[in-house]
């Protein structure tokens, strides 16, 4: 028996032959190894998008909460960029004394950016209320300023000699140059 084929079915079936082992030989030899290869890479995608959406959302929890502080102690940290005057501060406080002197005991030099001073005053007031509604001043006040104890006061006649040290906490002179410069 004799098969008449023509020759182009020949052909066509000895080309799908080959295509179809090479078809078979290439998804057996490269694609399922690479299958299994990008499984595990999808997983640790997976890992890695997960690591990093909690990253994210801690990121942006902290980035309100500092937002939130930095709105909240605006004048604090305001306060703390400022470079202590004692002219000024005479200036400004006076009005809660019928007198006012300051004199610095000494530099406690610069700590972390910040020059602190140990201060020196002596004033006489009228009452002890206006003593309090200085410290609540200076509370708000443009320094940072710690009143150490002990308070003396002493009185002389119709008035209350009081006298203090104050610990001010300003920004180091030079730190100011320092950003100017890289500026």
């Amino acid at each position: 028996m004799k098969i008449n084929m023509p020759r182009q079915h020949i052909y066509l079936l000895i080309v799908s032959i080959v295509l179809f082992v090479f078809v078979t030989l290439f998804s057996f030899l490269v694609l399922i190894p690479q299958g299994k290869e990008y499984r595990d890479k999808r997983g640790q995608l997976k890992l890695a998008s997960k690591d990093l959406k909690k990253y994210q959302d801690f990121h942006e929890e902290i980035e309100i909460t500092l937002k939130e502080s930095q709105q909240k102690n605006r004048r604090v940290i305001v306060a703390f960029d400022s470079i202590f005057n004692p002219d000024r501060f005479e200036k400004q406080y006076k009005t809660y004394f019928s007198s006012l002197k300051i004199s610095e005991i000494q530099n406690m030099g610069a700590k972390e950016g910040f020059a602190t001073y140990e201060v020196n005053t002596t004033s006489q007031i009228s009452s002890p209320k206006s003593f309090y509604n200085f410290l609540d001043a200076i509370n708000k006040g443009d320094w940072i300023i710690g009143v150490n104890f002990p308070i003396n006061f002493t009185r002389e006649a119709e008035l209350i000699k009081s006298s203090f040290t104050m610990q001010i906490l300003s920004r180091a002179k030079d730190s100011n140059a320092t950003e100017k410069e890289a500026q």
